[in-house]
């Protein structure tokens, strides 16, 4: 069994629970604010982009949608109230693959014209009839938007979206965040950042290398990737000559990370299948990780590294 690092030492946990809280909070005041609002600003791009493309809302039909299906999200948040994707589903009794494709810009595949002409109407027929007349103005009037009250609607209706995506903009800041910490820790040691082939056994990694967002493939019958954040390979080959695989993780609430536990130890177990019980995974975390969390992936056997202190990664032999 190797050396734990963190996982053996309960007695630990409370002072680092407390140091990682106070980290994330640190960071979330200083950073949130910014990766938030550059995305505002992009976003309200897209809206200004689908209020054009629909004629200032004139032109919900089947043709603009089949012509933009990316404009789906945008006319979701143009209504009173704002329509969560299963909530538009429901109401217009709306394909929920449809919806699903068009949510990410594209139209379903399987589906004949006439099936399609009849499903994308369903979604006109809701969105147009719920539409928030309070933020268009110009609807009412029949006549076009001045800029003024275009630009007004686009921030309104921006806002929206990014409220519905907050998280994820602060998780994919955070990561980034992690995976530079990370790697500007590796630099700085002498190791050197590297693909490693894909086709090539990852025991066969260069010594004193590290990539990011590494696919590996596990299962025997069905061969699946599943991503490892930051795969690095020791100086000094460990004797499995396995590199060291990590997965950042961070959380701004206690809940969520109880619910993603599971996660973990999923994983662990499909690259000790594939890779061996000594495969050496472990998690970086910064954030609201509790005690009923870290217990459960210690259960598990997955030790962890807190970015408060990561120069634990030494631990690990780099």
């Amino acid at each position: 069994m190797p050396r734990r690092i963190n996982a053996d030492k309960p007695h630990l946990w409370k002072t680092d629970i407390a140091a990682s809280v106070d980290q994330f909070n640190q960071w979330f005041m200083r950073f949130a604010p910014v990766a938030f609002r550059s995305t505002r600003v992009k976003t309200i791009g897209h809206v200004k982009a689908a209020l054009i493309t629909t004629r200032n809302l004139r032109s919900i039909d089947t043709a603009t949608l089949k012509g933009n299906p990316s404009v789906l999200p945008t006319l979701r948040m143009c209504t009173a109230p704002p329509l969560a994707v299963d909530r538009l589903i429901g109401l217009a009794d709306a394909s929920k693959n449809l919806v699903g494709r068009m949510e990410g810009g594209k139209l379903p595949t399987k589906l004949s014209a006439v099936e399609l002409d009849a499903e994308l109407t369903k979604l006109c027929r809701i969105i147009s009839k719920l539409l928030d007349r309070d933020i268009f103005p110009w609807l009412e009037a029949a006549k076009d938007p001045t800029e003024h009250e275009r630009d007004r609607a686009s921030t309104i209706v921006a806002d929206r979206l990014c409220s519905a995506v907050a998280n994820p903009i602060v998780r994919n800041a955070q990561e980034q965040r992690q995976l530079k910490l990370i790697g500007d820790w590796l630099d700085a040691r002498g190791y050197r950042k590297q693909g490693h082939p894909s086709g090539k056994p990852l025991i066969k990694m260069e010594t004193g290398t590290y990539t990011f967002r590494m696919n590996l493939p596990v299962g025997k019958a069905l061969k699946v990737n599943i991503p490892v954040d930051v795969v690095i390979q020791p100086k000094k080959l460990r004797k499995d000559r396995l590199p060291i695989l990590i997965e950042a993780k961070s959380a701004g609430d206690f809940t969520n990370t109880n619910k993603r536990r599971k996660e973990e130890a999923t994983k662990i177990h499909q690259l000790q299948t594939a890779y061996g019980k000594t495969v050496p995974f472990v998690l970086f975390l910064c954030g609201y990780f509790g005690s009923d969390y870290l217990g459960y992936e210690a259960a598990e056997g997955i030790d962890w590294v807190w970015e408060h202190r990561i120069d634990d990664l030494v631990k690990l032999g780099l």
